[in-house]
């Protein structure tokens, strides 16, 4: 399964606070952050578009330790 073209920032925004993420900040960009059972935090940063593209998408998911597998079940769901 590929990542959507042109998906859009409220829904992949959705699917990033199912997978644990909250909202840290917004601007330029979205600053999110998860923290991780063992007491660490893992923070993730995307722009701030009304769509975002399925290479982006992969550095998005690169960057935050989630496998395409799992992002794109959560967002067929979604």
């Amino acid at each position: 399964m590929k990542f959507p073209i042109d998906a859009p920032k409220r829904k992949i925004i959705k699917v990033l606070e199912v997978l644990g993420f909250k909202i840290v900040r917004i601007g330029n960009h979205i600053s999110m952050i998860r923290e991780n059972p063992d007491g660490s935090n893992t923070p993730l940063t995307m722009p701030n578009h009304e769509k975002i593209k399925g290479s982006t998408m992969r550095t998005i998911c690169t960057q935050a330790g989630i496998s395409r597998e799992e992002f794109l079940e959560t967002y067929e769901k979604i």
